[in-house]
């Protein structure tokens, strides 16, 4: 039984390589994927990941590409609490 930390990552992976590093189940990936909301490729009949294209990916999705500013997040106020009658 290979370990997690034991495995390394490529720069192509197949669906079960790439859920584990993106963090998402292997359905939720495949569904993606065939939607096209992730850069992903065919090779056979099998999906393929490359790593360097999801990360960038990721940067697009999350605002961290060289010309977007990030977004300060402010936390919500709390709505006040009854008093007791």
């Amino acid at each position: 039984m290979r370990s997690a930390a034991a495995e390394t990552l490529r720069e192509v992976m197949d669906i079960r390589q790439a859920a584990g590093y993106l963090g998402i189940s292997s359905d939720t990936l495949y569904r993606y994927a065939s939607e096209g909301f992730v850069p992903a490729f065919k090779l056979g009949n099998r999906w393929r990941f490359k790593k360097s294209l999801l990360d960038s990916w990721m940067d697009r999705q999350s605002g961290v590409a060289a010309n977007v500013a990030p977004v300060e997040v402010q936390p919500r106020a709390k709505k006040p609490v009854r008093a007791a009658q």
